[in-house]
């Protein structure tokens, strides 16, 4: 397999990614494919050891697309940007997956533009993985679509609920609409309408949950608008390093407490790492005729390396084409009635 990565758009600059590309290349054997500037990249990758690389390529990539560039914009007047780059190699078969840590925006522009979207998705979406009690919850969208359609939002539970089945091995996962209240009559026409929808699918639709369902896991896929979707994440990233800091502070506050903290280490760490967005390292980009995997900016080599190997397992697990599947049942059941 082979996944091509934007190794020069993330905050933390191309280091990074180069040791997370090394990492993931001999944890999986699979090539990875560094686009950006060659002679810069060739030139570090050249100062890590020789058998660590021998499965990472560098693809020539001369211009990169700014955290704070338009998006649209930027992807049509950077045609050599690395993430366009990346995203053309999966367009031409060149590559089996894109992974980019830089400009969502961008990443979702490229995407569409170059490996486009699966015929009859109405709109992508960002799904991404959120740490519950009972273990892991999908959120979609979590940024692409500010404004939905009910039909959009049966979509996304529909592809949110393949993804899942593939990330967590659950054949059948629950679904949830995101909502002010349980009941079917609450919240907007739009999202009443998305949950007459959804109780007529085949999906395990469970009806509406509430913000407060989330962390507790009472449904698998969560189903929103980019909107409610994205607050939602960074008040949830916003509220757990909030925690941290508090229980820090309140620990300091006594040498007792500094003793009973110690003792506790193990379950802080456990919790700190079930809280750990590295150990997902990305979110997939579901709708688009290819495996792209969106990396958050600050991604360090640990995140780089998983999202490598989360594109790597999407693609082993045909999503994509279990997806396109989906859509086109889903569309000649709708046209039969």
């Amino acid at each position: 397999m082979r996944i091509a990565l934007d190794a020069v758009s993330g905050d933390l600059g191309p280091s990074v990614c180069v040791d997370g590309a090394l990492r993931a290349s001999e944890e999986t054997g699979h090539e990875i494919i560094l686009v950006g500037p060659e002679a810069a990249l060739t030139e570090m990758l050249s100062s890590r050891p020789e058998s660590a690389r021998a499965r990472v390529t560098v693809a020539d990539a001369p211009e990169v697309i700014g955290m704070n560039e338009h998006p649209a914009r930027a992807v049509r007047l950077k045609p050599r940007s690395s993430v366009v780059v990346a995203c053309q190699m999966v367009a031409s078969g060149e590559a089996d997956a894109v992974v980019s840590p830089g400009n969502t925006g961008a990443t979702m522009a490229a995407s569409l533009l170059k490996i486009q979207r699966i015929k009859g998705v109405e709109r992508p979406a960002i799904a991404i993985p959120m740490p519950t009690t009972k273990g892991v919850s999908l959120i979609l969208d979590a940024g692409a679509n500010v404004e939905c359609r009910p039909s959009h939002l049966s979509q996304f539970a529909l592809m949110g609920a393949i993804y899942y089945s593939s990330l967590t091995g659950t054949p059948y996962p629950t679904v949830g609409l995101l909502n002010v209240g349980e009941e079917p009559e609450k919240g907007s026409d739009m999202v009443v309408e998305a949950h007459r929808l959804l109780s007529s699918s085949d999906l395990n639709f469970i009806g509406n949950i509430e913000g407060r369902d989330i962390p507790f896991g009472k449904a698998d896929v969560v189903v929103c608008d980019g909107f409610v979707g994205n607050v939602v994440l960074k008040l949830a990233e916003g509220i757990g390093a909030a925690l941290f800091e508090m229980l820090k502070e309140e620990v300091g506050r006594s040498p007792f407490l500094k003793l009973a903290a110690g003792l506790a280490r193990p379950a802080f760490v456990n919790v700190k790492r079930r809280m750990d967005d590295t150990e997902y390292g990305g979110a997939p980009l579901l709708g688009v005729n290819g495996v792209t995997i969106i990396g958050h900016g600050r991604s360090n080599a640990k995140a780089i390396c998983n999202a490598l190997k989360a594109a790597a397992r999407m693609h082993q697990d045909g999503v994509v084409d279990a997806i396109a599947r989906s859509i086109e049942d889903n569309t000649n059941e709708i046209a039969e009635v």
